[in-house]
């Protein structure tokens, strides 16, 4: 009887134990953190079609973010796809472009994260990476209100954005894109950008 007693209650340890870590992990996953997988070109070479990522939830969105949302509009009866693209434009925000350059506020932007395939596209003929527009123009907003946000994809000539959907809702963002885990050659932190005084997207360290 008392083999039969610490069988039972070890089996209920055990099951006991199984069910902290599954609400633990049911937590993080839900609360914290999440993967997530790239689908597509529009945010190359920052992020790669089947690249695997971290999605952090908890993080507070930052202009240059990429973050990761629902598709604005789905078609419907369509479940909305997830988007991944760059945080550009935050609250308070007039946003512009003109001769292939990010204005914000109208303070010319060096886009140091576009350098790579902007480079490959003229080098392969093409003219402006990003053609001209105003964001006023797209959404009727001169700023970027409060609890919106504007998107554009890395990849500029392969990019459904804000350019066609306009502004965002900030709490539609699910997280931000923190970490590459697959494939391993590509493991490493998605790099994180301010702006400076000089108008520069720099790398913060």
């Amino acid at each position: 009887m008392d083999k039969t007693k610490r069988f039972f209650k070890e089996i209920f340890s055990w099951l006991m134990y199984m069910a902290i870590w599954l609400a633990v992990l049911f937590t993080f996953y839900h609360f914290v953190a999440q993967p997530f997988s790239v689908d597509g070109s529009s945010m190359e070479h920052t992020l790669e079609d089947g690249e695997k990522v971290w999605m952090w939830k908890l993080s507070d969105i930052e202009r240059f973010d990429v973050v990761i949302f629902p598709q604005p509009n789905p078609l419907p009866g369509r479940q909305p796809k997830l988007y991944v693209k760059r945080v550009v434009g935050i609250p308070g925000d007039k946003i512009a472009y003109q001769n292939d350059q990010l204005l914000i506020n109208g303070q010319a932007v060096d886009e140091v994260y576009l350098n790579e395939k902007a480079q490959e596209y003229r080098n392969v003929g093409g003219g402006n990476f990003t053609e001209d527009f105003a964001m006023e123009e797209i959404t009727g907003e001169e700023l970027v209100p409060e609890g919106k946000f504007f998107v554009l994809g890395d990849n500029r000539q392969n990019s459904v954005d804000g350019r066609s959907f306009g502004l965002i809702d900030a709490d539609s963002v699910l997280g931000k894109a923190t970490f590459i885990y697959w494939p391993i050659k590509n493991f490493g932190k998605i790099e994180d950008y301010e702006l400076n005084p000089q108008g520069d997207a720099i790398v913060v360290e």
